[in-house]
């Protein structure tokens, strides 16, 4: 059988940039750290200042202890539209490192104003002392750009969208 993984070009890399900058929210994939498990929650995402993705995330979450104990995580990006079968629709499966950046930090403010650019109704808690900024660091992803479009992302490709 043929492999159904298409070559990595610039149209793959550029639809896996276009699905990041338009995300608002993503499912987050993360390690349990009661048992090891795998669990998922949604957050707020959006394409930080290079271009990689950045939620707000409050201590209180469960995937935030989890993350800190184990930064290793999978984001899906990309939401099917109204219409037609959603597995046709492209999505982003993103390999990446999460890193929490904290009020007082020097790249808060910078990051916080680019996300409130995106995500206006944060200003409600971001300020909150539990929430802190997380980056994720693309690591690798799967990108499937609809019916038979299947591509496998590098961290290279992926830094080469986001430019």
């Amino acid at each position: 059988m043929k492999s159904p993984i298409r070559p990595t070009d610039e149209d793959a890399r550029a639809l896996a940039r276009e699905l990041i900058d338009a995300a608002r929210f993503a499912a987050l994939a993360y390690t349990d750290k009661t048992n090891g498990a795998p669990m998922i929650s949604r957050v707020a995402l959006v394409a930080g200042p290079e271009g990689a993705p950045l939620s707000l995330i409050s201590d209180l979450s469960h995937h935030s202890a989890a993350l800190q104990q184990n930064p290793v995580c999978s984001l899906l990006i990309g939401e099917p539209t109204g219409k037609g079968d959603p597995l046709t629709h492209p999505r982003l499966s993103l390999q990446a490192t999460a890193r929490f950046v904290r009020h007082g930090d020097a790249e808060y403010p910078a990051l916080a104003k680019a996300f409130l650019v995106k995500q206006p109704k944060a200003q409600l808690y971001i300020g909150f002392a539990d929430f802190a900024l997380v980056r994720f660091t693309p690591l690798g992803a799967n990108l499937n750009g609809g019916f038979g479009k299947a591509y496998v992302l590098t961290a290279e490709d992926l830094a080469r969208a986001m430019r």
